[in-house]
């Protein structure tokens, strides 16, 4: 698939459906949560195998704060479980992590191992950069790239006049990575739930019914063969 013309370099996925997986099984959300996470895994590293250059992943949103407490902590311990695994494997197997999202509310153990991280992931060229959107929003994002933009006319750095999309685009979390050319939502949700509202303006979108802990390689394989066929004009002819 690597030499494939029409291969996405930059594939996004909501890892929705979780809960309702374990909850099929008379489960509780989480161990869902569990099963998911080594999904993620799995698809991280086939994508990196088959050559996909950039992997967005929707681990935990502003809104995921409302879900009960046991639900969040096994989230973030889930989290904080593949940092420790990551730090001593990323250089080896060239996978980059970087964080999209406002790591503020995080404790300050896990925020330090995200920052530590990125830190290791900025020492080596990776094969595969991997962003997990955490405590992210695509709304937030966009606020906080119109307030910096607002902020550097206050200082005469830029006119109003002079915004334009490179301008504001160098305010996001995705500021120097392409766009995402396919984004994914597996569970039957079709719905986008405010995630890269600005990036994906012309994504390919497609949804699947199958639960993110089901999510196989082979899927993402024939999604990908599918995206290959669409023809994508831009908003052109």
């Amino acid at each position: 698939m690597r030499g494939d013309v029409n291969r996405p370099r930059h594939i996004a996925i909501i890892m929705d459906g979780n809960g309702r997986w374990a909850k099929k099984r008379g489960l509780p959300r989480t161990a869902g949560h569990a099963v998911g996470a080594e999904t993620f895994r799995t698809i991280a590293t086939h994508c990196k195998n088959i050559g996909i250059e950039y992997l967005t992943v929707f681990a935990f949103s502003t809104e995921n704060w409302k879900r009960s407490d046991e639900e969040v902590a096994t989230i973030m311990t889930l989290l904080e479980k593949y940092l420790l695994e990551a730090i001593d494997s990323m250089a080896e197997n060239k996978i980059q992590l970087r964080f999209f999202g406002d790591l503020t509310p995080l404790s300050a153990k896990l925020r330090t191992l995200c920052q530590e991280t990125q830190g290791i992931s900025e020492t080596y060229e990776s094969e595969l950069q991997v962003n997990i959107c955490l405590n992210y929003g695509g709304r937030d994002e966009i606020l906080n790239a119109v307030r910096a933009c607002a902020s550097d006319c206050l200082e005469g750095k830029i006119k109003p006049e002079e915004i334009d999309h490179e301008c504001f685009t160098k305010h996001l979390y995705s500021a120097d990575i392409p766009d995402p050319d396919l984004v994914i939502r597996p569970s039957g949700e079709v719905r986008v739930s405010n995630f890269l509202l600005w990036q994906s303006a012309y994504a390919e979108y497609f949804y699947t019914d199958t639960l993110w802990p089901d999510f196989t390689a082979s899927e993402l394989n024939h999604i990908i063969n599918e995206f290959s066929k669409r023809q994508r004009r831009f908003g052109g002819i």
